[in-house]
């Protein structure tokens, strides 16, 4: 990994769970020019949680590192954890993402409890998710390969979930199961930089029919998945937290 994302994590102002790269990187899709998304997690100090004021709970920021782009999210424990309680597939994606910048025992234990955080439910968010990032890309005055990317990534990381359990979101990894010709040539595209090559009318409308197709492949996956229809690792997240926050605070005593 660049050394220039090595040092964003070493140089964060609080003690990170783990960190991990996101986006595109992730994905399968990443270009020579695509910016590094850095996602994690943090604990926040003692005096930052137990008085009055509502601490700052998320750390954001984007800048050109010496001609690198960076975007850097994490949160404090407590909303992450809160995060993973819902039906939220993109911070299982963070917790699951195989780039891993920061790890350990605690991001271990961490992988375990989110395993038991999945519900089936979550094909719900792969659902909305795609029909939002289609409408946004059918609103753009040109039709580039990047977006419709997102829209495929989303379908058959749900399908995938829901049909496995597992979290998979490298996009040309999951399509050596599906086996569209087509996403790989986007896949190439967007890796060779031309992502903002516009799409013509004729790939457009075929490009419709198979999102309508996986759409309706997450609905039966959803339906016949053999997931939870709630999670179990609530107790012991929150008993997680309180480990942490009483070590850390040690630590700062």
């Amino acid at each position: 990994m660049d050394a220039r994302v090595i040092q964003v994590v070493k140089d964060h102002p609080h003690p990170l769970l783990f960190a991990t790269v996101s986006g595109a990187h992730l994905y399968g899709f990443a270009s020579d020019d695509s910016d590094v998304d850095i996602r994690g997690v943090h604990l926040l100090p003692c005096e930052a949680v137990l008085g009055l004021d509502q601490p700052e709970e998320t750390i954001s920021r984007i800048w050109d590192q010496d001609g690198l782009e960076l975007d850097l999210v994490t949160h404090d424990a407590a909303k992450f954890f809160g995060m993973m309680l819902g039906r939220n597939g993109y911070v299982l994606e963070q917790l699951f993402s195989p780039l891993v910048l920061h790890g350990g025992q605690v991001h271990e234990e961490l992988k375990t409890l989110g395993r038991r955080c999945i519900t089936r439910h979550h094909a719900r968010h792969y659902l909305g998710f795609a029909a939002n990032q289609w409408k946004l890309f059918l609103k753009e005055k040109e039709q580039r390969a990047k977006p419709i990317l997102y829209v495929f990534r989303v379908l058959f990381t749900g399908i995938h979930l829901m049909r496995t359990g597992e979290m998979e979101m490298n996009l040309a990894t999951l399509n050596g199961d599906f086996g569209e010709p087509l996403l790989d040539e986007l896949i190439a595209i967007k890796r060779g930089g031309a992502e903002k090559e516009t799409i013509d009318a004729g790939f457009l409308e075929r490009l419709q029919t198979l999102k309508d197709r996986y759409e309706a492949e997450l609905e039966k996956a959803y339906e016949q998945s053999a997931l939870p229809e709630a999670n179990t690792c609530r107790p012991d997240l929150n008993n997680l937290l309180l480990r942490l926050r009483r070590n850390h605070w040690r630590e700062e005593g």
